[in-house]
């Protein structure tokens, strides 16, 4: 069964398809981090219900993003990991939030952005 519908042919509408969703940017740039487990990814990331983060994490991986293995300490347990294409999107999104930035000084609403740590909570040192 297929998540995902057939992603635009325009290049820029093809990016915003794979990155737009309402956790979609925020998994990547945890996942930047490393490999983690579904349990850390809810557990770091504020607000995101566990049957949407399967969702989201299942569109990436559909969209070549994202990887799962089973934990090598858990059988039952599995590890979210990017691909190598999903490491590729590093700079975009560093770049998507220099713009983002700019965008809400521009607007006069710098005030209302928030540091992403308001939603994504360090990184468990258990791991």
């Amino acid at each position: 069964m297929k998540i995902i519908k057939r992603l635009p042919a325009l290049p820029v509408e093809r990016a915003l398809g794979v990155l737009s969703g309402r956790w979609k940017a925020v998994l990547l740039h945890v996942l930047l981090d490393g490999p983690q487990r579904t349990c850390e990814l809810e557990q770091r990331i504020a607000g995101v219900s566990q049957k949407v983060l399967i969702e989201q994490l299942r569109a990436l991986e559909e969209h070549g993003m994202v990887s799962r293995r089973p934990c090598a300490d858990d059988r039952q347990g599995i590890e979210y990991m990017l691909t190598p294409l999903g490491e590729s999107v590093r700079p975009v999104l560093e770049s998507l939030m220099d713009w983002a930035a700019h965008h809400a000084k521009e607007l006069d609403e710098a005030d209302r952005l928030v540091p992403c740590e308001a939603v994504v909570r360090g990184r468990l040192t258990s791991h």
